[in-house]
């Protein structure tokens, strides 16, 4: 760990980060802006981080940039730690090479286009696979040249139809990106676990909580991922964690066990008029059953097209699960106009029996037996309906969103569901672009092959949202050591004293040279705003020099996180903050 902090030391050294805060662009706002709806959407504007632009893009301001550029540091530490290569790819691509891969219609309306003056068409970039695997197959040629990891730190562009929460879900953003090639899946495998180490690191070297959890693979493909979440309130994906086992999932992934078959004996199958009895709640009341044996028939349009799936009368149909077994892009919920118009009966009566689209059936009602479902008639259901008697589907599947009321699948223990926001985001590609892309290299038998690929994500702005999310009171941010835009926080609070003023100066020349990053705040204000802004920042070490130092010679030094407040005489506080900052680097 020393050597972690020496590597900090040294970096400090050579940007050498130091502000008056006079002659600084720190626009704080006493009032939140209408605008923000999470905590560090709110306290990044009214600490002066950042301003918007326009929707969904921001400007970092020079505190806001310090804090993103820590979290580059880190990064592109670890990465070349662990043996990846930077490189640096344009923001602009070319249309052809998304559709070689046949993203460029499939990727959705977040893919900015437009054509330029020769009336060529491009993309900004969300993403690098395309070009990445362009350059791949240019420069690699044979099995010695292999393997390779390469990352770049580069702001992308998503035209996210609502844009929120600031730097969380933002249109333009900072972002790490990696890809790696290799000769086979099992070199792939390495290079993979080589690089979930490395995000451990990441993650801990940036005083976050986090939990790396199993994830879709969306919109990049592969058949194999990990999120990293960092644990906060205000997450916005779900987490399902085991509290027995290492189990970890995005609620979208979660897998659930298949329950024990019931080996009731089937019944006679039964038609019951219910007369405006369409909900769940309602039907369930009228015929004096729980809605554990009721089951509910849901269309869904996969692409436009209509699918009918069954849940048990108590659950929810997992949309991205539906979308992975069809192999659909975009999946949605039909409207009551759509369901008639491709079923002929109105929502709410809906049943398999001799339904007329495609039928897929959750795995739980698999198993049930002698259920209810709707007649596919008007203010009639059925009773004692079984699936291989009654009706076939076309297929079987984990289609439901799991509970805290399922059991894990690895172990069987009990599970609990918590928010998470993503900062990072690993998969394992296999050869889908590079066989889409013709990337191929000489092995050693001289046979052509494809190569094994591999990419590896991080939002490197999304992580300073994050750390504010996890660590802030009702004064303002607490910023990791690590993260933090200045290490220091100096408060002269007797500008017009030489005595304060001239020590409050020197221990900001002495703490310069030290390499430690500081702000002085030589204003001309109250002492109450002074104190009310440097709780905003979040700066981890809070100097005081006032009037302790001409009554007893001594300054406050102050720790943001709990509040802990030591007196040392002027020439005490530059090896105790030292001491402090590696401590911190090093806990956090």
């Amino acid at each position: 760990m020393k050597n972690r902090f020496d590597s900090f030391h040294s970096y400090t050294n050579s940007y050498k980060i130091k502000m008056r805060y006079s002659q600084s662009l720190i626009p704080t706002l006493k009032e939140t802006p209408a605008e923000a709806e999470v905590v560090s959407h709110r306290l990044l504007l009214r600490a002066g981080f950042i301003r918007k632009l326009s929707a969904g893009v921001y400007s970092y301001l020079p505190l806001g940039l310090a804090a993103v550029r820590k979290v580059e540091q880190i990064v592109r530490e670890e990465m070349n730690r662990a043996g990846a290569q930077e490189l640096l790819m344009p923001m602009v691509q070319p249309a052809d090479l998304w559709r070689e891969t046949g993203r460029y219609e499939k990727y959705g309306p977040e893919l900015l286009r437009f054509r330029d003056r020769h009336d060529r068409e491009s993309c900004l970039g969300p993403t690098h696979e395309e070009v990445i695997t362009d350059l791949a197959r240019r420069e690699i040629r044979s099995y010695r040249d292999l393997p390779k990891n390469l990352y770049q730190i580069q702001t992308k562009f998503r035209d996210e139809i609502r844009p929120r929460f600031g730097l969380m879900r933002g249109r333009e953003f900072i972002m790490k990106d990696a890809y790696s090639f290799d000769v086979d899946d099992t070199q792939a495998g390495v290079a993979y676990q080589r690089m979930y180490e490395a995000y451990q690191r990441i993650f801990s070297r940036c005083g976050l909580e986090f939990r790396a959890v199993d994830a879709d693979t969306g919109t990049i493909g592969g058949n194999f991922s990990h999120e990293f979440m960092v644990l906060a309130d205000t997450g916005e994906d779900t987490l399902v964690i085991c509290s027995s086992c290492d189990y970890a999932s995005n609620i979208e992934k979660a897998a659930i066990a298949a329950s024990d078959a019931d080996e009731s004996p089937l019944l006679e199958l039964e038609k019951v008029e219910t007369p405006g009895k369409r909900k769940v709640a309602a039907v369930c009341d009228f015929m004096e059953i729980k809605p554990s044996e009721l089951v509910k028939t849901l269309v869904f349009l996969a692409d436009g097209n209509p699918v009918a799936v069954l849940v048990r009368g108590d659950r929810e149909v997992q949309a991205v699960k539906l979308k992975n077994l069809l192999g659909a892009v975009e999946v949605e919920m039909a409207d009551d106009k759509q369901v008639y118009e491709a079923t002929g009966v109105p929502t709410g009566y809906l049943g398999p029996v001799n339904i007329k689209i495609k039928l897929l059936v959750d795995q739980e009602v698999a198993g049930m037996k002698n259920f209810v479902i709707g007649a596919n008639e008007k203010n009639y259901h059925l009773k004692n309906v079984n699936m291989g008697r009654d009706f076939e589907p076309s297929a079987v599947a984990d289609l439901r969103q799991i509970t805290r009321d399922d059991p894990c699948p690895i172990c069987g223990a009990g599970l609990g569901l918590k928010e998470g926001i993503e900062v990072g985001h690993i998969f394992k590609l296999g050869t889908g672009y590079s066989q889409a892309m013709e990337a191929f290299f000489q092995d050693s038998d001289g046979q052509e092959k494809p190569m094994v690929m591999g990419c590896y994500g991080i939002g490197v702005s999304r992580i300073v949202a994050a750390a504010i999310e996890q660590n802030h009171d009702d004064n303002g941010m607490i910023f990791p050591m690590p993260l933090a835009p200045m290490q220091v926080i100096l408060l002269n609070l007797g500008i017009s004293d030489e005595h304060i003023t001239a020590t409050a100066e020197s221990l900001y020349q002495e703490l310069l040279n030290k390499g430690v990053e500081i702000l002085l705040d030589d204003r001309d204000e109250r002492p109450g705003s002074k104190f009310k802004d440097a709780d905003l920042l979040g700066i981890p070490l809070r100097i005081t020099v006032g009037k302790r130092l001409t009554k007893d010679g001594v300054v406050e030094l102050r720790q943001r996180r709990d509040g802990t407040t030591e007196e040392l005489t002027p020439e005490q506080v530059s090896a105790r903050v030292l001491d402090l900052i590696a401590a911190k680097m090093i806990s956090e």
